[in-house]
């Protein structure tokens, strides 16, 4: 068998470079083609050796439609407008698509998954496999502490642009979904002066950022006289990297539509 032909969107940045790192290092995988944004730096570049490797003969280019069209997936840790349209032409081309962009519009969530109709797409706020595990158990305690206020409290880098971080929404969807309420009409964020007591229901977040914190996340449960916390901690990049590939692989051959990694571990329901 052939090996699975990857496509890495913003090859040039760190998340791009694990990934050409995790793709050399996974068997029955190749990159096949490297991508970054017009009048980079990085343009023309060999992306192996960009990621700490060998040459590869891949070069870092500006034009997506070429190589998409010769790959079977594409990695996309970009940004929402990149990742939009990247997903449409992968949806002309039929290929799987992981996106581990955040930061979305609705709008944006919308058009993906209306490409979701012509490919497979995977997209998660977080690519971990673990947190995918973190998600599902998160689910579970909210529905079996219906008492308990949740508070969801992550830490980023200073270099991260959105907040609260995409993991961090994705655990509370979880939730908002082991309690059947809607995370957008119960979320409360940037608690500042004098803000009253905290409504019944809510689900907090507070988001930090500094140094080179890679992620770290925590859900609390806190209760009368106890608390329950469930956390992650994300120790390097290569495990979204390994994620997205697991994703991609799981995809192969499946029909078209929108799914998480959870699908890949079986628990989704």
């Amino acid at each position: 068998m052939s090996d699975v032909q990857f496509v890495v969107a913003g090859a040039a940045g760190r998340m791009g470079r694990a990934l050409v790192r995790a793709i050399s290092e996974t068997p029955g995988c190749a990159l096949a083609g490297a991508l970054e944004s017009k009048r980079h730096p990085d343009l023309g570049q060999d992306a192996g050796v960009l990621a700490g490797l060998k040459p590869l003969g891949i070069t870092i280019e500006d034009d997506p439609a070429p190589l998409i069209a010769g790959a079977q997936a594409i990695l996309d840790f970009t940004t929402p407008k990149v990742s939009v349209a990247l997903a449409e032409l992968a949806a002309k081309a039929g290929i799987v698509d992981v996106i581990g962009t955040t930061g979305f519009s609705d709008d944006d969530e919308a058009k993906i998954r209306a490409a979701a109709g012509g490919a497979v797409i995977f997209k998660s706020g977080n690519m971990s496999l673990g947190v995918a595990v973190l998600s599902a158990l998160v689910k579970q305690a909210a529905k079996a502490l219906p008492g308990f206020d949740i508070e969801i409290v992550e830490m980023h880098h200073n270099r991260k642009v959105d907040a609260p971080s995409g993991t961090a929404l994705l655990l509370g969807e979880a939730a908002a979904a082991g309690r059947e309420i809607s995370l957008g009409e119960h979320s409360v964020r940037g608690r500042d002066g004098r803000t009253g007591p905290r409504p019944a229901g809510a689900i907090g977040f507070a988001s930090l950022r500094g140094g080179t914190v890679v992620g770290e996340h925590q859900v609390i449960f806190a209760g009368p006289g106890e608390r329950v916390v469930l956390s992650h901690t994300a120790e390097d990049r290569s495990i979204f990297a390994r994620g997205a590939i697991a994703a991609a692989l799981w995809g192969q051959g499946k029909k078209p539509g929108l799914y998480a990694i959870a699908d890949v571990l079986g628990l989704a329901n």
